[in-house]
């Protein structure tokens, strides 16, 4: 189109043909000046009214689009036409979901699933399948978004519809990580980019799939695998002009040069991203502020990366754990503590993402001398790593596994695992990160007496700091030099200390295993620690130990181990009702003092505490009368009863919580 004047002159319906043209080319800004043009006569059909909604969400205009979408329906429901505005109805589900607004996108899909109820199969019930994966996966029903992905690729196995088909393919590869079946996972995820870069999709298919990868890659710490797809979506989607799939690739871009150490580049990415993304995709938008924040905070510039992270946070994106890590700089360890136990709480299956938050749980931890946190961070860290296994979050894991040994007195030990954690950064080039380990090396070498390492480390660190412009490290490493190394003391070998333990365990454990197959009792055992443990964090309960089923926590006060056990059951209770099936938890519970070695307890109050644990049935909590009666709260007990404990010479009185 030369010009607006030559475009008012030509027929609207002549300008209509040409911008469905311009949509089969993927002429999107072409595409959008036409079909507007020849909606200014109010004749367009409903076909085009919904191109024009796709040619403007592909503008980056997402208000619009919704706009002209929402036309779009209301035609094709005048029509009555329901395929088609189940369709535009879940195309809207989508664009609301993009901008937060879940409850307007809800009652979009509710509108769908009725248009299609009694409707023959077609591709719109492969796009409602693809719609329940995604709402499934949201609430952490991972069994469930398996099957409606599984719906989708048969839908398009039998409608021959290649989009269908690369798009049930991708959604089962992304839950199957997610479970942590990892090589069948990636094959399914492989097989799905095979298509898109094979040009076989249409373009929204291709996008949607393109970003999908990238995510899922960048959630596995794969930095490797998301920049190469990066690149390829990038490839894609510029020469198109479009004003929003470029922007949702420089989001990752910026996050791959932030590791690298290109912090200015990778800034002037993610404000472009921002600007392109803040009408197309919100979610996105608000990453690009988060990356902001995360480059701002290595930098040392305190200020501007809190403001990042509460725009983000605006927008609906958790700042976390950047703002904990912020407050943490600022001298704010407990505000920091709180912040990041809040954050894991409220992540209970979403092994990916509490990776992501761990190493801020373990560095915080250690701040404030919380040894049994820091353990219990450090030991599902490990965990998830030996799941996923890529470089960048192995070398998470043994940079925490070093930084814990070093805390726990054990310099030699956390020398292998720092040593090792600095190898994986190097081989994909994080030096901020590697720079940071030196610095824990440092002060291992110093605990062993090796000066000369010392130096060598602190050099090494300083010079990366320098180089990046990252301030405050720099300021800080300088201090280091010239007054050496003064690391925390140990604590105390023995001390007493006054604590209420708590003792879980699982019933029946063994009988639900044989039953259920090692796989799926995995599969349970995992959901059942990262929950208890989210409550553990939530209650201020230490992790003492974990062996099998078993957990042995300490508390500070008798109500919040009680709270918590409360907590425990009724989240038990919750999933059961919800998902047909949760394990079946007894709990003990006693105060008492203890001898306190490192970050264990030992005494006849642990052994009474484990022994009163012993004595509850599936789904009970049982605590010493003594302990219960010390506390004004809001929950009935059973009367008391005596019971006697194993290798304890008197009787005690217990009594059970009314937690339901």
């Amino acid at each position: 189109m030369a010009d607006d004047n030559n475009a008012a002159a030509i027929d609207p319906s002549e300008l209509a043909r040409q911008g469905r043209d311009a949509v089969a080319r993927g002429e999107w800004h072409k595409a959008r000046d036409l079909l507007s043009a020849a909606d200014e006569s109010g004749n367009l059909t409903p076909e085009d009214l919904d191109a024009l909604a796709e040619a403007t969400l592909w503008c980056g205009q997402g208000d619009t689009s919704i706009g002209i979408r929402e036309r779009a329906f209301a035609a094709f429901s005048k029509a009555d036409n329901k395929r088609l505005a189940a369709h535009a109805a879940l195309r809207l589900f989508g664009s609301y979901v993009a901008k937060h607004a879940l409850s307007v996108g809800m009652g979009w899909f509710k509108r769908a699933e009725r248009l299609l109820e009694h409707d023959p199969e077609s591709a719109e019930h492969g796009y409602l399948e693809y719609a329940r994966t995604n709402i499934a996966v949201s609430l952490g029903d991972l069994d469930a978004a398996f099957e409606h992905a599984t719906n989708t690729l048969n839908i398009g196995n039998r409608l021959g519809d290649p989009d269908l088909q690369t798009q049930g393919l991708f959604d089962q590869g992304n839950v199957l990580v997610a479970k942590g079946e990892l090589a069948k996972g990636m094959e399914l995820l492989e097989e799905a980019g095979v298509a898109v870069v094979s040009g076989q999709l249409g373009p929204s298919a291709t996008g949607i799939i393109y970003c999908s990868l990238i995510s899922t890659f960048a959630r596995l710490a794969d930095y490797g695998r998301a920049a190469e797809w990066t690149d390829a979506a990038q490839r894609w989607c510029e020469p198109m002009s479009t004003g929003g799939f470029p922007g949702l690739c420089r989001v990752r871009r910026a996050e791959i040069m932030r590791l690298s150490g290109a912090w200015h580049d990778a800034e002037k990415q993610a404000r472009q991203a921002h600007d392109e993304l803040l009408d197309f995709e919100v979610g996105a938008a608000a990453q690009a502020l988060y990356e902001i924040g995360e480059i701002r905070l290595r930098m040392g510039d305190l200020q501007t990366a809190e403001d990042s992270f509460r725009q983000a946070h605006e927008l609906g994106r958790d700042p976390q754990p950047g703002l904990a890590l912020l407050r943490l700089a600022q001298g704010d360890a407990e505000a920091a503590s709180t912040m990041i136990k809040r954050a894991l709480a409220d992540l209970t299956w979403d092994r990916l993402e509490r990776a992501r938050l761990l190493p801020a749980q373990v560095e915080i931890a250690l701040e404030i001398e919380s040894l049994p946190g820091a353990r219990s961070a450090v030991q599902e860290l490990t965990d998830i790593a030996g799941v996923y296994d890529t470089t960048a979050m192995q070398a998470c894991a043994d940079c925490a596994s070093g930084a814990l040994e070093l805390a726990e007195g054990n310099a030699e030990a956390a020398i292998g695992n720092l040593r090792r954690s600095l190898r994986l950064w190097q081989e994909i080039d994080a030096p901020y990160e590697a720079a940071k380990v030196r610095l824990l090396l440092a002060a291992a070498y110093d605990s062993c007496g090796d000066a000369g390492a010392v130096q060598l480390e602190l050099d090494a660190a300083l010079s990366t700091f320098q180089r990046l412009g990252a301030d405050l490290d720099t300021k800080r490493t300088l201090e280091l030099r010239e007054r050496g190394w003064q690391p925390k003391a140990a604590p105390p070998e023995h001390r007493r200390a006054t604590r209420t333990f708590m003792f879980t365990d699982i019933c029946r454990s063994t009988p639900l295993t044989e039953a259920m197959g090692d796989d799926a009792w995995q599969n349970i055992l995992s959901w059942h620690d990262q929950a208890l443990r989210s409550l553990f964090s939530e209650h201020a309960g230490e992790e003492v130990k974990q062996w099998g089923d078993a957990f042995f926590v300490a508390f500070d006060s008798q109500l919040q181990a009680i709270h918590c056990a409360v907590a425990i059951q009724r989240a038990l209770a919750v999933h059961r009702r919800d998902h047909g099936f949760a394990p079946d938890v007894r709990i003990g519970l006693h105060a008492a003092d203890a001898t306190r070695r490192g970050s264990d307890y030992s005494g006849k109050g642990v052994n009474q505490a484990a022994r009163i644990g012993s004595h509850a049935v599936a789904g009970e909590i049982l605590v010493s009368k003594d302990t219960i009666s010390e506390v004004d709260g809001d929950f009935s007990a059973s009367a008391p009863r005596s019971i006697s404990l194993k290798g304890i010479a008197d009787p005690v009185e217990v009594v059970a919580v009314d937690w339901a």
